[in-house]
């Protein structure tokens, strides 16, 4: 099915996406795509902030005397921080790999969902600005009718994903002074009565098949410049993943088996042809985190008489610290070296991909044509969920569903998706 998708492509169309689209903002946007995402502090001057922001969320990292731990912790990693990010050019880009991916997206998704046009990106970021806060209250400001919060994490986890759903259900339940660290943003004016936008979560896509094509190409191509075929021959493929605590991965947490169900996928695509292993990387401090870790493996392919690797940013969609600095500066060089491996190569990140970035449009015009709030695994909590948050979001999706039925009807009359997909008994 891979295959046929890709070769269906049109490389004009391609071509026709390549300029940032002239999106005219007298118009105004009936349906909104919030690209969510962990964010990364374009400057030194943003690294404590985002830092702090960051450890002070329980979700993603749960600490003991979370307020006072997390303001040390901040305090004491920024300036490690800040010099790796001076090795990177000074900043995170992401935002600039958001904001055009996400014009491309929108581009494409105006031609091929006319009925829900015109359409308006937003970027709500979890410990930078854009904060999603307050993206929530600019697209409440704008008075769109329709909201898809869509998730950058092709893999879902409570503790990246979930976070950020999580994050924007307390803000419409009028939570203030949250865990933001740095600021309180108001909740938006539609709590005080008006009636909120018809929101709805793309919430995983771990098997989309344009994420799995991107991968497989990235990785052909990097092949193809090692000029050794002796070493192409012997390259093992590292598909690295940020780690999470094994505590999350105990309670039931999804993200390990999708990540695996993407490399499987990716290697299917690619035949086979080479070794491989899933690794995970970014652990931070003492507590248990799941392995092995991406350094860890690097040692024991040496210790093994293996010396050519290349790693693969499975669980990102563009370049930020953990590829530019931590794969790149650590594992590809300082690792490497000390390891004894010969060569550690990386896979380019998705970046501008045309297919992965055609592909997101064609993922969202799906999503608004079935009329669903969310994946049927959305609403499974994990079996050992003890974050009321994740009840209270749920039911948050629960709450609009006739209104998104209602919606649906209306701008895909002739689909009958709406009703039969969207009513299924949804437990929080």
């Amino acid at each position: 099915m891979l295959q046929k998708y890709f070769s269906a492509l049109n490389v004009k169309q391609f071509a026709a996406l390549s300029t940032t689209p002239n999106i005219s903002h007298k118009t105004k946007p009936k349906t909104a795509v919030v690209m969510l995402n962990m964010g990364g502090p374009p400057g030194k001057e943003y690294v404590h902030d985002f830092l702090l922001r960051l450890f002070s969320d329980k979700e993603i990292i749960d600490l003991p005397a979370q307020s006072y731990l997390s303001r040390f912790i901040a305090k004491r990693r920024s300036p490690k921080i800040i010099k790796q990010y001076d090795q990177i050019g000074g900043g995170s880009p992401i935002k600039e790999w958001t904001t055009k991916q996400g014009n491309w997206m929108i581009n494409h998704l105006d031609s091929i969902s006319p009925e829900t046009a015109p359409h308006k990106l937003y970027i709500g970021f979890r410990y930078v600005h854009p904060l999603t806060e307050t993206t929530i209250n600019q697209v409440e400001s704008d008075d769109v009718e329709r909201v898809v919060a869509f998730s950058q994490y092709p893999q879902f986890s409570c503790a990246t994903a979930g976070s950020s759903f999580n994050a924007i259900a307390r803000h419409y339940a009028s939570v203030r002074g949250t865990f933001t660290g740095v600021e309180t943003i108001e909740p938006p004016s539609v709590c005080n009565g008006s009636q909120m936008a018809i929101w709805s979560f793309i919430d995983r896509w771990p098997l989309f098949p344009p994420l799995i094509t991107a991968f497989a190409d990235h990785i052909k191509q990097k092949m193809m410049s090692i000029s050794d075929p002796k070493e192409r021959q012997q390259t093992v493929l590292l598909f690295s993943a940020h780690s999470i605590p094994l505590s999350v991965v105990n309670r039931g947490d999804p993200y390990p088996a999708e990540v695996a169900a993407t490399v499987h996928a990716v290697m299917k695509l690619l035949r086979f042809q080479w070794p491989f292993r899933l690794v995970w990387q970014s652990k931070v401090g003492p507590a248990a985190w799941l392995g092995p870790s991406t350094q860890d493996t690097l040692h024991g392919l040496a210790r093994l008489g293996y010396h050519h690797a290349m790693l693969i940013p499975i669980a990102f969609t563009s370049d930020h610290i953990e590829t530019l600095y931590e794969m790149d500066v650590e594992y590809c060089t300082e690792v490497a070296k000390k390891a004894g491996m010969t060569r550690v190569h990386r896979a380019a990140a998705l970046n501008d991909n045309a297919v992965f970035m055609k592909g997101l449009a064609e993922l969202v015009a799906k999503h608004l044509r079935r009329g669903e709030p969310c994946s049927r695994q959305y609403f499974l909590r994990c079996p050992m969920c003890t974050n009321s948050h994740c009840a209270s979001t749920r039911q948050f999706l629960k709450q609009d569903e006739s209104r998104l039925v209602k919606w649906t009807r209306s701008h895909f009359p002739l689909t009958g998706n709406a009703e039969t997909r969207t009513t299924h008994g949804l437990l929080v």
